[in-house]
């Protein structure tokens, strides 16, 4: 059992512990301690650890305690540890650096210091990703030359799992898209008597944006997320430096088929969701009175076949965005058990972030085209 005891001899005040400076020990003794210690005024501090039979870290950091609180009062007190068994001397030596290591909070950092990391972090980031997207491109005209090459068994397992699997999920956003897009569009037209001109409006905005803009936001969601998930718990398993040992290429193994896969399969939900989002529509307008065949063929008649195509194309762009950012950050994962969120995280900001820059992009060029 821990004990203390204080003597008081011309001004200058001897603690003298003995018994376990343990965990239960220091409870015990540091109220009684650190009041002397603060009670010492212009005195001297002695601390005697001669009698101390056991000391832990906990021990450790309560005389190192002790002595900074002695030595930092304004009278310029001395403190004094003597009778220290050398085994306890590393102890000491370990509890009092990190205490000096950790006593003085680093520096903050002004507004322009911090803008300036931000900045540099943000250019690297972007030189890591130009890197990692010119390495893909590689790897993929390395695939056109040579298709052999390209692990089809994968690519088809990925192609079921983003693109089948996600066929519910855009069925029902692109239905509820255009059964409300119809809806507001009627308020409008009703005004004139032109319902079935909603029609026109449904067909052009799902074939030549919102088709392909809520396909690929849901890929984004989901498949981007999971490519980013699957290779980040990879890199942090180290099975990615494996694959290296072994003299596979990570790229053209783990990454190539993902961006296939999602590269085939976007157009084809892209045309399932532009169905199911005219179908959406044509609910409201029958709700109105009119026949199907009226609705079929305000929409056959005024969406062409250039409106499809210009839609698929930026299918093509989207879906290749997506997998490449996605298989990206899975690859710039990091150490941490938060590393593989992060990763994914950033996979799905950065792949709407794309979309939607892309997507402006495709609209003025087909503005400027007449397309």
């Amino acid at each position: 059992m821990a004990a203390l005891n204080i003597e008081t001899v011309s001004q200058t005040t001897s603690m003298l512990f003995s018994g376990r400076l343990d965990v239960p020990g220091v409870a015990r003794l540091w109220d009684t301690a650190v009041k002397t210690v603060k009670k010492s005024g212009q005195g001297k501090i002695r601390i005697d650890l001669e009698s101390v039979e056991y000391m832990d870290m906990a021990g450790a950091t309560f005389i190192s305690h002790l002595s900074r609180l002695a030595g930092s009062t304004p009278s310029e007190q001395s403190s004094f540890v003597t009778g220290v068994k050398k085994e306890f001397v590393p102890l000491l030596e370990l509890a009092g650096k990190s205490k000096n290591e950790t006593s003085s909070p680093p520096p903050k950092s002004s507004y322009i210091e911090k803008t300036g990391e931000d900045l540099v972090a943000s250019l690297e980031d972007a030189k890591v990703f130009i890197t990692m997207v010119g390495e893909i491109t590689a790897a993929l005209f390395s695939c056109v030359k040579n298709p052999g090459s390209i692990r089809w068994a994968d690519t088809w397992m990925v192609a079921e799992r983003s693109g089948v699997n996600a066929l519910p999920i855009v069925a029902l956003i692109s239905f509820i898209v255009g059964l409300v897009m119809a809806f507001q569009a009627a308020i409008p037209m009703r005004m004139f008597g032109m319902e079935i001109y909603v029609a026109n409006l449904i067909g052009i905005a799902m074939v030549r944006e919102l088709g392909p803009l809520m396909t690929a936001i849901v890929l984004a969601g989901r498949s981007a997320s999971a490519f980013a998930a699957e290779i980040g718990t990879m890199k942090i398993n180290e099975e990615i430096d494996a694959l290296t040992v072994m003299g596979m290429e990570p790229v053209r193994f783990l990454i190539v088929p993902r961006v296939i896969a999602a590269t085939l399969i976007t157009p084809l939900l892209t045309v399932f969701s532009n169905f199911v989002g005219i179908i959406g529509g044509m609910v409201v307008i029958l709700s109105f009175g009119y026949p199907p065949i009226s609705y079929y063929n305000q929409v056959v008649g005024f969406v062409s076949w250039g409106d499809l195509a210009g839609g698929l194309v930026k299918c093509f762009v989207f879906g290749l965005l997506i997998a490449a950012t996605g298989c990206i950050r899975g690859y710039q994962t990091l150490r941490g058990p938060s590393a593989v969120g992060d990763a994914t995280t950033r996979a799905v900001v950065s792949s709407i972030i794309l979309i939607a820059v892309f997507d402006g992009v495709f609209s003025i060029i087909y503005f400027y085209l007449g397309i």
